[in-house]
């Protein structure tokens, strides 16, 4: 791993259940007070014996940002837009938590949509920040950053490179759950499909990155855009490989 300051500088773009994870919903991340709702349950027993983990949902409209409860720690992956601070800390109070339990918070991809929110956190934490190497030199934030790579592990979570939407694009498997935490390499809202062709830096990259993660012991998926796959997963990765 390498650690990185970033500068602060202008950077634009356009763009756009697991038992026990819940649902922190906004329209935006500063419009109406969010309210928690429970997700469907996966539907076989061994779905259901791969759901345990304390995974959480913060729901912001077209983008998702997920907590990882583990004993009094917390690790966020992805922060949203800039702004979504006040949603995250809901969901970390719904949850019994609070910012001092953050202590890792990662980030899938240098988008705006799920890294615009850093430096709200930052001055909210004592954790540390990581993202893909090839990504890390693109965060738009003052935080200093630590680099990873395919094949390392934070909180005893995989780290799996899925190149294609952005150089860097990291996804985050938990093998103790079998849930993977997805980014941008998958997306939900018309069924289970891989990145969006529109905002994708290197197609045959992020075929190749689906395909790499049909290869895992998948049991749900939690996209960054889109619902939670809680039943299936597995079986309609492998079918999207198959296409690809």
């Amino acid at each position: 791993m390498t650690d990185y300051r970033i500068s602060r500088r202008l950077f634009v773009t356009t763009g756009a259940g697991v038992l026990g994870l819940a649902v922190v919903n906004t329209l935006t991340a500063c419009s109406t007070t969010p309210a928690a709702e429970p997700l469907p349950q996966p539907s076989s027993a061994e779905e259901k014996a791969g759901t345990t983990g304390g995974w959480q949902r913060v729901n912001l409209s077209f983008v998702s940002a997920y907590l990882l409860l583990r004993g009094d720690e917390v690790a966020i992956v992805d922060t949203g837009t800039a702004g979504s601070g006040g949603a995250i800390e809901t969901g970390l109070k719904a949850a019994g938590k609070d910012w001092g339990a953050v202590k890792h918070v990662l980030l899938t991809h240098h988008h705006p949509d799920h890294a615009g929110s850093v430096d709200e956190i930052q001055k909210q934490v004592k954790a540390t920040f990581y993202t893909g190497t090839a990504d890390a030199p693109n965060i738009v934030s003052d935080a200093k950053l630590t680099s990873l790579n395919d094949g390392d592990e934070v909180f005893g979570l995989q780290i799996v490179g899925t190149p294609g939407h952005t150089l860097g694009h990291i996804s985050i498997f938990d093998a103790s759950t079998g849930t993977l935490v997805a980014g941008d390499a998958l997306r939900t809202q018309n069924g289970l499909e891989g990145s969006n062709p529109e905002f994708t830096a290197d197609q045959a990259a992020a075929a190749k990155s689906v395909k790499k993660l049909a290869t895992l012991p998948i049991k749900i998926i939690l996209p960054g855009h889109g619902e939670p796959l809680t039943s299936g997963a597995s079986e309609a990765l492998q079918k999207l490989a198959a296409t690809l």
